[in-house]
C-alpha cells in the first residue's frame, strides 16, 4: 500500500509557473513508477508525465518543453515543475505510483486564468 499525498496547486495567470509536490508513505518509494494525471471538467483522466524507478521520464505532447517530472528517493517525492501554463492546463492533478498495482492521490486544483 502506498499513501500519496499531493499540494502546490493554485491559481496562476497565463504565462505563470506552479510546482506541485507528491509526498508518499507507506512502502518503498524507490521501486515504484511515478506519474502526475490531470482531469479537466467533461474530460476524461490524462496522463501528463510519468518517471520510472531508474529515472526514465515520457511526456504528453501538450506538455513537452513545458513541464518537467522528478523525483528525489530519499524523500519519497515526486515533483511536477509546470512553466509557461496555459488556460487549457486547468485540472485536477494526481499523483500516481504504479507497481502491480496502481495508487492515486486525492488530487490538487491548478487553475490557470488572467
Amino acid at each position: 500500500q502506498v499513501q500519496l499525498v499531493e499540494s502546490g496547486g493554485g491559481l496562476v495567470q497565463p504565462g505563470g509557473s506552479l510546482r506541485l509536490s507528491c509526498a508518499a508513505s507507506g512502502s518503498i518509494f524507490s521501486i515504484y513508477t511515478m506519474a502526475w494525471y490531470r482531469q479537466a471538467p467533461g474530460k476524461q483522466r490524462e496522463l501528463v508525465a510519468g518517471i520510472t524507478n531508474s529515472g526514465m521520464t515520457n511526456y504528453a505532447d501538450s506538455v513537452k518543453g513545458r513541464f518537467t517530472i522528478s523525483r528525489d528517493n530519499a524523500k519519497n517525492t515526486v515533483y511536477l515543475q509546470m512553466n509557461s501554463l496555459k488556460p487549457e492546463d486547468t485540472a485536477v492533478y494526481f499523483c500516481n505510483a504504479q507497481l502491480t498495482e496502481m495508487f492515486w492521490g486525492q488530487g490538487t486544483q491548478v487553475t490557470v486564468s488572467a
